[in-house]
């Protein structure tokens, strides 16, 4: 069973930048797809982005193309997301999950193992 563990979030101003990581506990990590979420209060938790096994296959939501870059380390364990020219939209908690459907989606319902989450605050 695999455990999650999100850090990297803060506070940050707009136009700022932070890079999130997501560190996995136990074997077979290289075997899931990944994926990033967030969630606002009051607001359901929605998609950022996904990776697939070796690094390929990346998707992204319309919210953060060109400014969101999803990565993976299969040797460290560990998915990043590199957030640039942050905007006060973007303030939520960070989520990431493993993928148990194939193919992937973009529903957090098709996502498992979620960690504690890591707050992201940008203020304009």
């Amino acid at each position: 069973q695999v455990q999650l563990v999100e850090s990297g979030g803060g506070l940050v101003q707009a136009g700022g930048s932070l890079r999130l990581s997501c560190a996995a506990s136990g074997r077979s990590f290289s075997s899931y797809i990944m994926g990033w979420f967030r969630q606002a209060p009051g607001k359901e938790r929605e998609f950022v982005a996904s990776i697939g096994y070796s690094g390929a296959g990346t998707r992204y939501a319309d919210s953060g193309k060109g400014r969101f870059t999803i990565s993976r380390d299969n040797a460290q364990r560990t998915v990043y997301l590199q957030m640039n020219n942050l905007k006060p939209e973007d303030t939520a908690v960070y989520y990431c999950g493993r993928s148990i459907v194939m193919p992937s989606t973009t529903r957090p319902q098709d996502y498992a193992s979620w960690g504690q989450g890591t707050q992201v605050t940008v203020s304009s």
